[in-house]
């Protein structure tokens, strides 16, 4: 889950709604996430979701950042949009995951915006049914979960859960039994062994949120992104230097960075080598 920032509402709107909502199922499909469930409230979203190729934390910069850039540009202002990274909750078995699924999807019941039972058109519980079942949701899976379209209607018309039972650890929340979190840490353990972590990629590294990168960038240099003159040598040098802090500091690809504005003129095959180019002017490497 993410809210925004400060508890701004974010997604306050049909119209923001439906953009995150486009966004997140174009995400779902390029990196390969199985995605169970969702609810989109005001001021924070929540997926239910398996990490199936392993590119969650791509799978999220991606969202929020393209998200941020539409919110920034269509309700003006400045900072930060997303609270935080985001926050993950690891969920043990199929009954905790049937528990995780309601919580979900109750959510606007809990806040007075829906009656029991009620479909809120924000979320994905109405979209089991094979008649608005859409690509990337995996419906099939979630009604088999809860024995057919009949288990999961008695599931969401029962009374909402005020919040989940979840477990306190060092690596974050654990929906599950105490034996299930010492059979992960073990897991995770064998991970920390020197092999492991040669063969860890690189997209399992965290990186800074987008908007603080640009932060920093408009602090050192006293100039705003939008401001940049790239027609002359001074802001292209600057446009270069934003670069390679979106690459090395918010693990953007190239492909990512070809999508802004400020880099629209520029072919997209020539962005590595501005890339490199820049990085050994000033890095020094």
């Amino acid at each position: 889950m993410n809210r925004g920032h400060g508890g701004e509402a974010i997604l306050a709107g049909d119209e923001r709604k439906q953009v995150f909502l486009d966004l997140l199922g174009e995400k779902v499909i390029k990196y390969h996430m199985r995605l169970l469930a969702y609810c989109l409230m005001d001021n924070h979203y929540h997926l239910v979701l398996q990490n199936a190729s392993g590119r969650m934390s791509d799978f999220f910069r991606n969202l929020n950042t393209q998200y941020a850039f539409y919110y920034r540009k269509s309700a003006g202002g400045r900072g930060y949009v997303f609270q935080d990274r985001f926050h993950s909750t690891i969920i043990a078995d199929d009954d905790y995951l049937k528990m995780a699924i309601m919580y979900v999807l109750q959510n606007p019941q809990r806040a007075g915006l829906a009656k029991s039972g009620q479909t809120y058109p924000w979320s994905s519980a109405n979209l089991y049914s094979k008649k608005k079942r859409r690509e990337w949701l995996d419906g099939d899976f979630v009604l088999e979960l809860f024995g057919g379209s009949r288990g999961f209607a008695n599931a969401y018309g029962s009374e909402a859960l005020e919040k989940l039972p979840l477990l306190a650890t060092a690596f974050g929340p654990v929906l599950g039994e105490e034996n299930f979190f010492k059979r992960a840490l073990e897991k995770f353990d064998r991970r920390k062994e020197p092999d492991a972590v040669k063969k860890r990629r690189h997209d399992d590294y965290d990186f800074d949120p987008v908007e603080k990168v640009i932060r920093e960038f408009e602090g050192k240099h006293g100039i705003k992104v939008d401001d940049l003159e790239t027609n002359r040598h001074a802001g292209k040098k600057l446009r270069a230097e934003l670069m390679v802090r979106l690459r090395d500091l918010a693990g953007l690809t190239y492909r990512e960075i070809s999508e802004w504005e400020l880099f629209a003129d520029l072919q997209y095959g020539s962005l590595r080598q501005l890339y490199q180019n820049a990085r050994r002017e000033f890095y020094g490497k």
